[in-house]
């Protein structure tokens, strides 16, 4: 039986600019920028613009542990892009990533100096730039790719599909999620099994296929994102919560949560880190407020 008050798609699709829920105003279906801005530059080769999302701590997390490796010259400024003020649409920023989207990334260390977006492949660059954290035979290094890439596919779904309809659309719609729980689930149970009889994704050796993952699924797992562990029975999947608490108690994976982040628990946050000393600043900083 058809409704004949359902939504019925225009033959040419207009935008109106209707409410669509946290992020209504800065969404738009043109690409460049909106206004004129420079962004900072910091003292460092590394020029980092993000924002504490899961895609942000991706790359704080891999910068904190290459430095916790004793890799000096991974010593990087990250600052902090206001995606809900359209930050990421100055003129300085769409030259960083013309898809306007964090993180963002320039490598000053290269003449001429060297751009990156897109998470995965800030991951990869780094990871193949200092050796560390991508395995060095070709087929192991070939499946800690398999799993990168995968993140990068299957996070939509996760984000842009669950994560909206369950959290941040203005009205719920069952169907939108539970299509998208369904594939959620269905992307934790591949993840609860490929867990069983490894310590990481791929295998002993913690990768950039791990700090891809984590942010994500290990935060979700965890209850850390979308207030959603409990609606997706979080527990069951045994496997992954004992790789999600694992990496969770690195301390660079705990630094890297920190960096650019706006929100949560004030000893949480460190808006922008320009310095290693900057967290142990953060906290004292902290602690002398909550004293006076």
């Amino acid at each position: 039986m058809s409704d004949s008050n359902q939504y019925q798609p225009a033959k040419v699709w207009q935008w109106e600019n209707n409410d669509s829920g946290k992020f209504t105003n800065i969404n738009r279906p043109v690409s460049g920028p909106t206004h004129e801005h420079t962004l900072a530059t910091g003292k460092h080769p590394f020029q980092l613009y993000s924002l504490a999302t899961p895609n942000g701590v991706k790359v704080t997390v891999m910068f904190e542990e290459l430095l916790a490796l004793g890799k000096k010259d991974a010593e990087y400024d990250a600052h902090i892009i206001n995606i809900l003020e359209g930050e990421q649409f100055s003129s300085g920023f769409v030259a960083v990533n013309p898809n306007s989207k964090i993180p963002a990334l320039m490598d000053h260390s290269t003449k001429p100096p060297t751009r990156l977006f897109e998470s995965g492949s800030i991951l990869l660059y780094l990871a193949e730039k200092f050796n560390a954290f991508i395995p060095e035979e070709p087929q192991q290094k070939t499946e800690c790719l398999n799993w990168l890439f995968w993140q990068m596919g299957s996070a939509p779904y996760l984000g842009g599909g669950f994560g909206h309809f369950y959290s941040y659309a203005p009205s719920k719609i069952e169907y939108c999620i539970d299509r998208f729980t369904m594939e959620v689930k269905r992307q934790l149970d591949v993840l609860d099994k490929q867990l069983a009889d490894k310590a990481y994704i791929c295998g002993d050796q913690y990768s950039i296929a791990d700090i891809a993952i984590w942010p994500w699924y290990g935060a979700l797992v965890l209850g850390h994102l979308y207030d959603a562990a409990t609606f997706l029975d979080a527990d069951s999947y045994t496997n992954l919560q004992r790789w999600a608490n694992n990496i969770a108690a690195r301390p660079a994976v705990q630094r890297g949560q920190m960096v650019n982040r706006s929100w949560g628990e004030a000893s949480e946050q460190l808006l922008e880190r320009h310095d290693a000393s900057d967290f142990e600043n953060n906290t004292q900083d902290k602690l002398s407020n909550n004293t006076e």
